[in-house]
């Protein structure tokens, strides 16, 4: 028997619908579109720079994958592979690990690109659209694929671009001053 797909008006009413999986939607003209699982290597990637913004903010302000944003536009929610909350936000996600539009918006998004250009496009142009919509003040586009990493600040004008960092340069985040990392350090842990 063939199930019909729920349709939703508004977000309020996406946000009242449990379907007791551990999966992952985004809500795209009022339908559910399943969101395949990250590959090994950026779940390893937003791991490692989780591990790095928890000793600088601490465990409960770091969020993995599973924070969700209400965003304008469509999708009209997002995933971001790494957020850093800030600490009212604690509280808020308490019963849901979701940031809406009337509270105040995170204060860095990462996202790490997955293969394929249809990924490209929606983490280097949906996303950093939104994101600034949002006014989250910094955005990171970790990518694997060019072993690059662009920090973006939000000013009164949109977002400005810090910098692209590759290889031994040092990652100068605006907000995160006391991070000490390198683009090789994001890319090779190991090494």
């Amino acid at each position: 028997m063939l199930e019909a797909k729920p349709r939703f008006q508004s977000f309020d009413e996406y946000l009242s619908y449990h379907d007791a999986s551990e999966k992952l939607y985004e809500l795209f003209n009022g339908e559910l579109i399943e969101m395949p699982p990250e590959s090994g290597l950026n779940i390893e990637i937003a791991t490692f720079l989780l591990i790095q913004f928890a000793a600088i903010v601490g465990y409960r302000r770091v969020r993995g994958q599973g924070l969700e944003l209400e965003v304008r536009g469509e999708p009209k929610n997002r995933y971001p592979d790494l957020t850093i909350i800030r600490p009212e936000h604690i509280e808020q996600l308490s019963q849901r690990n979701t940031i809406r539009l009337s509270m105040l918006p995170p204060l860095l998004a990462i996202e790490v690109v997955s293969p394929g250009e249809l990924q490209r496009d929606r983490d280097y142009v949906a996303k950093r659209i939104q994101y600034q919509d949002l006014a989250i003040p910094e955005y990171w586009i970790v990518d694997p694929q060019t072993q690059t990493i662009l920090v973006l600040e939000i000013t009164e004008t949109g977002y400005t671009e810090i910098g692209v960092f590759a290889g031994d340069n040092l990652i100068i985040s605006p907000q995160f001053r006391q991070l000490d990392l390198t683009a090789s350090q994001v890319f090779n842990p190991g090494s």
